[in-house]
């Protein structure tokens, strides 16, 4: 990573292998990809509803973060020259969310290097991130959103633009990105279809810090995905994607495949609004992420199931190779 663009980040976001974010993906990311990102040297990330326990047991969230710091620790005590990057928590910032304030106690608690949120920016989640040190990045879809976030506390923002996966915005990342960049000048991850280490160039030509990539690590071996969705990810294009509000009541990019599985006509999608949106109850329509497999528009890049170190190593590939075709170009 550029040291002019390193020197101006919190510690937690320097010296990444390359700037790039693994995304926090719903149901899928767990401590074994959250790790297998973080030793390949990104930061590996996972959302805090992920680790469910059932009435009475401990909080898995605790084990989780346990787990993942002690092998963090040991790869870096045998790696000194090559060490982890550090991860992330999502913590879904809505109202239907109970679990927030215990879970937030928790990665206080642990000491989580940084914090993602969504879905909801909140000046006490933002401060309990940092009473143990942690850096926030905020989820946001246009300009607004954005200086709220800010407003509020939050040390960075993660701009979702169209062809992102999950909820995704509908801005081109051209827009939002040069919105953003006329007021902030602080850490600033772009989001959608970036599965390419040329995308990842582009976010950086653009303005944005890191490249926030998610659909890639789906088709991975530590992914919790099931290998249908693994092998539809595999097998499918940006033509793949549907755009609906029906399964959250927030607009997201879908697989064609996994609505049209469900029973439903992809293209005669009936509309939902926020207030269908639950984290916390179950729904007798199909569960997003469950059976609707969320993805972005991004993944005719993705060829083959494999590890998660070996998407890294695809992109890190592509990007130096990008950045270096890009140097001839502008040679005098």
């Amino acid at each position: 990573m550029d040291m002019s663009v390193d020197a101006r980040l919190p510690a937690a976001l320097r010296g990444l292998r390359i700037p790039m974010i693994a995304a926090p993906l719903f149901i899928i990311s767990v401590p074994e990809l959250v790790i297998a990102q973080c030793k390949a040297g990104i930061v590996g990330s996972f959302p805090a509803l992920n680790a469910r326990e059932s009435d009475g047991e401990p909080p898995l969230l605790d084990t989780w973060l346990t787990q993942i710091s002690e092998e963090l620790d040991r790869h870096n005590q045998a790696n000194p020259d090559k060490p982890a990057a550090p991860f992330a928590v999502n913590q879904i910032v809505h109202r239907s969310n109970a679990r927030l304030d215990r879970d937030l106690e928790i990665c206080a608690r642990h000491k989580v290097p940084i914090w993602i949120t969504s879905l909801g920016a909140r000046v006490e989640v933002n401060e309990a991130a940092h009473s143990c040190g942690g850096v926030v990045l905020h989820d946001i879809i246009n300009n607004t959103f954005a200086r709220k976030a800010i407003q509020k506390g939050a040390d960075g923002l993660v701009a979702v633009a169209a062809g992102a996966g999950g909820h995704a915005g509908q801005q081109s990342p051209f827009a939002l990105i040069r919105e953003i960049r006329e007021w902030f000048d602080g850490p600033l991850a772009l989001s959608g279809a970036i599965a390419t280490g040329e995308a990842l160039l582009a976010a950086r030509a653009l303005g944005a810090d890191f490249g926030y990539v998610g659909s890639p690590f789906i088709a991975t071996t530590e992914a919790n995905a099931v290998q249908g969705y693994k092998d539809m990810i595999v097998d499918s294009g940006a033509e793949d994607i549907v755009y609906s509000s029906l399964f959250t009541g927030v607009s997201g990019n879908y697989l064609r495949g996994s609505v049209e599985a469900a029973g439903m006509d992809p293209d005669d999608l009936p509309e939902a609004d926020a207030s269908s949106m639950n984290f916390s109850s179950g729904s007798s329509k199909p569960k997003a992420w469950k059976t609707i497999w969320g993805s972005g528009q991004g993944i005719g890049a993705v060829r083959s199931v494999g590890l998660a170190a070996e998407v890294v190593d695809r992109i890190a590939r592509e990007y130096r190779a990008a950045g270096a075709r890009l140097a001839q170009d502008f040679e005098v």
